[in-house]
């Protein structure tokens, strides 16, 4: 389920997908900016928004094509070296449309391929957050998705905090009720 106040979801969803009419549709001829009437013929193919063509593929109105950043040509680029691909320039939402387009049922072989991807490019991905200088943004930033620049920035503000926890000195420190040693009563409780 979209999360409302999410901009980065708002903006996920707005991405267009194309779609395939199933059936005719009346009056819905302002979606088909090649329609010369009001309606849409079954088979038009019309790019919409993520968000209605999810809608229309539960009311079996239309049919999602799979986009072209999830093309074969694209998944054997990323299969030979997911870390040199720049995804962001295919789509940067990659993962949150590819997880949209799984619900969809698009493509079978899509959610175990997105799984690989971010697998592929996730450690990497740490090893640059956990040695990336703290100032500035490194060269390789731009070619990463969105949900890959945030996992990006919680490493490097997590690395932040940690070595800011590391030089602040000691970190251990005695506790008050330790410091007092406690005298005992010379006459034994049995008596």
């Amino acid at each position: 389920m979209a999360n409302y106040y999410d901009i980065h979801d708002i903006l996920m969803q707005d991405e267009n997908v194309s779609t395939v009419f199933l059936h005719k549709a009346n009056g819905a001829g302002f979606l088909d900016p090649s329609s010369e009437d009001n309606n849409v013929a079954r088979g038009s193919v019309v790019d919409l928004p993520l968000w209605l063509a999810q809608d229309l593929v539960q009311r079996q109105i239309v049919h999602v094509k799979l986009p072209s950043c999830f093309n074969a040509r694209v998944r054997k680029e990323v299969q030979a070296d997911p870390a040199c691909i720049d995804l962001r320039s295919k789509c940067p939402f990659y993962y949150e449309m590819g997880c949209k387009l799984v619900e969809l049922n698009v493509d079978p072989t899509l959610g175990p391929y997105l799984l690989d991807t971010l697998r592929g490019r996730y450690k990497d991905l740490l090893c640059k957050a956990l040695t990336a200088t703290l100032t500035g943004n490194p060269k390789f930033v731009p070619l990463l998705t969105e949900e890959e620049t945030r996992l990006f920035e919680a490493g490097r503000d997590s690395m932040k905090a940690f070595k800011k926890w590391r030089l602040q000195g000691p970190r251990l420190e005695r506790a008050a009720i330790l410091g007092r040693k406690r005298t005992r009563d010379p006459t034994p409780i049995w008596s």
